[in-house]
Formats: structure tokens, sequence, C-alpha cells
């Protein structure tokens, strides 16, 4: 019964110093806002996390495996066409993540530009390396035998991404002044999922 419920508070610490930083970014959310929201002092907190350093690699590394394994799996599928599998990578991370979180695009940037060698860190020290290796030796070997164009990956990288996540960067903006009538910003992701796909596909896919 102990087990079971530090399992809750540990989770219920996690929710919401996911919240937090998500909206706040690491260095603006204290270890003492987050005890404040879940209800229990610092000391409490501390015996689950002893950093935020450690909160933040349990926050970031359940952000990030909610959804990086499905797009791997998708990504590697080679019998699968290459725009399809952008169809099924954009619904993922819309679908399963934005909507859920519409700020983490956001907090990512923000991450970024905070402090790079911190998130990369984060990320060797998670293990989630093997993930994107795993894609970007996939995404090789279609090139090599040329099912795909030859182009740098950091070029499909920043193309696919810049596509994907703009319009939640510039959403607020987006929904005021590229909007048609009645059009709501789900319909308008409908319609910019078809611009991603064809701008990848003229990009990356043999004629």
């Amino acid at each position: 019964m102990k087990e079971n419920h530090t399992d809750d508070m540990e989770s219920r610490i996690i929710f919401v110093a996911k919240k937090m930083f998500i909206e706040k970014g690491f260095t603006e959310t204290s270890m003492s806002d987050i005890a404040a929201q879940v209800g229990i002092n610092r000391p409490g907190l501390h015996y689950y996390f002893r950093t935020k350093e450690r909160m933040f690699q349990a926050v970031f590394g359940q952000i990030v495996l909610s959804f990086l394994p499905e797009i791997k799996d998708i990504m590697i599928q080679q019998n699968v066409p290459f725009d399809k599998r952008i169809e099924n990578i954009i619904d993922a991370y819309y679908g399963k993540i934005c909507k859920e979180n519409p700020d983490l695009p956001l907090f990512m940037i923000r991450e970024i530009n905070r402090d790079v060698n911190h998130l990369l860190l984060t990320i060797k020290e998670l293990g989630l390396l093997g993930y994107t290796e795993e894609i970007a030796t996939s995404i090789g070997q279609e090139m090599n035998n040329g099912s795909l164009k030859k182009i740098p990956l950091r070029t499909v990288f920043l193309t696919f991404y810049g596509l994907l996540i703009m319009p939640w960067l510039t959403r607020n903006l987006t929904s005021a002044i590229f909007l048609d009538k009645n059009e709501s910003f789900d319909d308008f992701l409908t319609k910019w999922k078809v611009c991603i796909v064809m701008q990848m596909k003229n990009l990356v896919m043999q004629e």
C-alpha cells in the first residue's frame, strides 16, 4: 500500500511539474512552486526528487517517450510510402501531443534556446539518442538505395520540424489573421497537413 502511495504521489508531482515547466520554462519554475501546487512541503518534494534537474529529466522523458518511439516505428517502415509516413507522423504529433499540450512546441524551443547543452545531456542520459539514430540510419538507407533523394539529413529535419511546429508557435497570430471566416484552428491544421506532406514529398521523394 505504501509503495502504491509513493507511486501515486510521484505521478502527481510529475503531472504538476510538467504543466509548470511547459507554461513557465525550467528556469522560472521553482521547487517551492511545484511543492505548493502539489500540496506538500519542499522537504517532502525532495524525498521524491532531490533536485529540479532530476525532476526535469522525469518530465522531459515522459513527454518525449510519449511520441518518439511511435515516430521511430512509423519512419522506419520502408515498405510504406514516405509521404504516407509523414501523414502518420503529423497525426501522431498533432493528435496525441500538441492538442493535449498546445504549449509543448514553445517549451521545446524555449529550452533549446535557454541551454541546448542541458537539453542534449538530458536526451543522452535518458537514452533517447537510439531512437533518432535509428531514424537517421533508416532514411540514409533509403537515400543510398535510390528510394529517396540524396539530400542532407539536416535539411530533411529542419524543413519538416519547421513546417510541423510553426503553426503552434504562432497559434494566436495564425488564428487572428490567417484563418478564414468560421474556420477553426483544427480546420486550418487539416489543410496545413496537406501542405506539409506536399512540401516533404517534393523535397525528398524521387519523381
